[in-house]
């Protein structure tokens, strides 16, 4: 009987040496190419309390953190939001971070992009993210800007303030990390709608963990985070750009009667993700009752 041939030790580590660069060669291509721009539909219910019998199983689509700029593809952007269109929302909410920039110099990159999303039935709301406020978050000119630019494609932003949609109160919080949050007028807010069906827009969940919220019940949509971009399998996300290290994406408890809901954003600002594809959220809305 004829001896196995034994696989030299230099050739068998050579082949191993080729087998793991190729492998992580592959890994490093699918972060770049692949997964950032390999958008999930995220499909859930939205349950509110004493939501308006007419609001009933309407649809909701939230988007954030589109970060359009220099880095983020327009192509890869655009189809995104025609694909928003393709669902019919009657209502649509955009968490913040529109557009990375030092100043107001994406203002106008940011209305032609959005020239390919589709008015809502309902309306098109917002509120702004830090990065909509320049260099450092500093500059309030910025916004102001953009909310005058969004204004004209008929988008809505409510910065510390309510709009109300059918009987349903759509509460938005100006940005923790920006120069126009204010903590005594988020209070108020948030105070009046208390006991009515309503959301709350908010972009950074680390507001969640503010003495702001009294007795409101009901829903908080947020962005910020993107998920971590980079997960690894059955381990949290190793860099996340918030305090409270539990609030990634998804679905949270943050106190009596409140939801929290994270998406894990369209754009970034580093092209790479892994096991954190971007998202569009479409929630379909459901009257509940305490």
């Amino acid at each position: 009987m004829e001896e196995p041939k034994l696989v030299p030790r230099r050739n068998f580590l050579r082949r191993a040496t080729w087998g793991t660069m190729s492998a992580a060669a592959a890994a490093f291509l699918y972060t770049w190419r692949v997964e950032p721009h390999w958008v999930e539909l995220v499909e859930r219910e939205l349950p509110v309390v004493d939501l308006p019998p007419e609001l009933d199983g309407k649809t909701l689509v939230q988007l954030s953190d589109l970060h359009i700029g220099r880095l983020v593809d327009d192509d890869y952007m655009t189809r995104c939001l025609e694909s928003v269109a393709a669902i019919q929302p009657d209502l649509v909410v955009m968490t913040g971070d529109w557009m990375s920039c030092d100043g107001a110099e994406e203002v106008e990159h940011v209305a032609r992009v959005l020239e390919s999303l589709q008015p809502a039935r309902l309306g098109t709301f917002g509120i702004t993210g830090n990065h909509d406020y320049g260099r450092a978050w500093a500059n309030e000119g910025v916004g102001d800007q953009l909310e005058r630019r969004l204004a004209e494609l008929g988008i809505r932003l409510l910065r510390n303030e309510a709009a109300t949609v059918e009987g349903l109160n759509l509460v938005g919080l100006e940005d923790l990390w920006s120069p126009r949050f204010n903590q005594p007028t988020a209070r108020r807010l948030l105070a009046e709608a208390t006991g009515s069906p309503s959301i709350v827009l908010c972009h950074n969940p680390d507001a969640c963990d503010r003495p702001i919220w009294g007795d409101y019940q009901g829903w908080i949509l947020a962005g910020h985070t993107h998920g971590g971009q980079c997960k690894p399998p059955f381990l949290p996300p190793p860099l996340l750009p918030v305090q409270n290290r539990r609030y990634t994406s998804g679905e949270f408890d943050v106190g009596p009667g409140r939801k929290l809901y994270i998406h894990r954003g369209v754009g970034y600002l580093r092209r790479v993700r892994f096991n954190v594809r971007p998202e569009i959220t479409a929630f379909t809305l459901r009257r509940a009752t305490t």
